[in-house]
């Protein structure tokens, strides 16, 4: 299993126990709080052992410095590349978790500042209370680098209203704290130099009663509501490209739009979008919109499979030439194969949906009492490794 490097002493995670408030602190700051393996086992260990505990009440989960969390590790994965299923086990282990934060019998609250990224903003949304600020930045940008909207996003974009969650997926563009509000992916609005008093406020609660909790953050958070610009108040124009059936008649209903008077904030988004990777896009859009006609379990069953066939290359190299361009060289120059939509073979796309062998599936337990099985080291991969 690829290991992510860590440069400090410092404990990726800190776990904190408060009487009846639990305290985790995602500690990379430097790394703006990338979520590497050794994250992911701690999170798991730690949210299972509180659950059980009949004195944990309330569990609080926040980021160290100035990210919330930036997302999944880019780097081991390119650093596994030549391995093949080097990241498999750190996979398994993140979707498996995915589905018991959204899950999960005790209140959670995430306090949330600064960057909430892909995989980063599945310990947000999910939660009972997620708080939010005026340096809040939510996006899920991975198609832009060759890779698709995972870690149950699939399933919680997709019931976003109309067809936010396409543009969302496909664009990665950027939420601010009152847009994500208002969009129904966090809960309140705190200014930030009321957030620390807030996670002061939960601790001396030290309840997990979610009528006090609630009660609680609305002692500090502010009623907002999007700015004139936001994309939330062009839903109408989102709703009309982004229904298309496929990502080529996406892109031009956009352009079309873009023509029109009042409409230059497409231009920038369309650029972003005609540079992402063209099988990434097409395999977004369509886990999109799977989603919506899925369960939570479904869609990580499906996120699992999509993921593990990127990262093996099975029809396409496109992630690891994306983390190239962004995150190794940082030449934003990404050379993508095949390199148009129209080149993008169906057959393929099929291919990456197609389900694993029983045995080989992420396991998902969601019979109450069976709940927390079905883990990695228990799984048929721990045996084959």
């Amino acid at each position: 299993m690829a290991q992510a490097v860590v440069t400090s002493d410092e404990p990726v995670l800190l776990g904190e126990e408060i009487v009846h408030v639990r305290l985790i602190t995602l500690n990379r700051p430097r790394q703006l709080n990338v979520i590497s393996s050794n994250m992911v086992s701690l999170l798991a260990e730690n949210l299972e052992k509180w659950e059980k505990d009949d004195k944990a009440e309330l569990v609080i989960i926040k980021g160290s410095g100035r990210a919330f969390s930036a997302g999944g590790d880019l780097k081991m994965f390119y650093d596994g590349r030549k391995s093949k299923d080097s990241c498999l086990e750190v996979v398994y282990r993140m979707y498996w978790l995915c589905y018991h934060i959204h899950t999960y019998k005790k209140t959670q609250v995430a306090l949330v500042h600064g960057i909430s990224m892909g995989g980063g903003a599945s310990l947000m949304v999910p939660m009972k209370f997620s708080v939010v600020t005026e340096k809040t930045v939510f996006s899920t940008p991975e198609a832009s680098i060759g890779f698709h909207t995972d870690c149950g996003f699939s399933y919680m974009l997709s019931h976003l209203p109309g067809h936010l969650g396409e543009y969302l997926a496909l664009t990665g563009a950027r939420l601010n704290g009152k847009e994500l509000v208002a969009a129904g992916l966090a809960t309140h609005f705190v200014p930030l130099e009321r957030l620390s008093d807030v996670e002061k406020r939960l601790i001396s609660l030290n309840s997990g009663d979610a009528n006090a909790v609630k009660a609680a953050i609305e002692e500090f958070s502010v009623k907002v509501q999007p700015d004139e610009e936001s994309v939330l108040n062009k839903q109408s124009i989102i709703d009309e490209c982004f229904s298309k059936d496929t990502v080529a008649e996406i892109i031009n209903s956009f352009e079309a739009e873009a023509k029109k008077e009042g409409n230059g904030w497409i231009g920038p988004v369309l650029k972003g979008l005609k540079r992402s990777s063209p099988t990434g896009l097409r395999i977004t859009l369509r886990s999109i919109r799977e989603g919506r006609k899925q369960t939570l379990a479904e869609s990580l069953k499906k996120e699992f499979r999509l993921t593990i066939n990127f990262l093996r290359s099975t029809i396409s190299e496109d992630v690891y030439e994306g983390i190239r361009a962004l995150t190794i060289d940082k030449d934003n120059a990404p050379k993508w194969n095949p390199p148009t939509l129209d080149k993008v073979d169906d057959e393929k796309i099929d291919l990456v949906f197609e389900p694993f062998t029983e045995d080989l599936e992420l396991k998902i337990e969601e019979k109450e009492e069976l709940r927390w099985d079905g883990k990695y080291e228990n799984s048929d991969y721990a045996s084959l490794n």
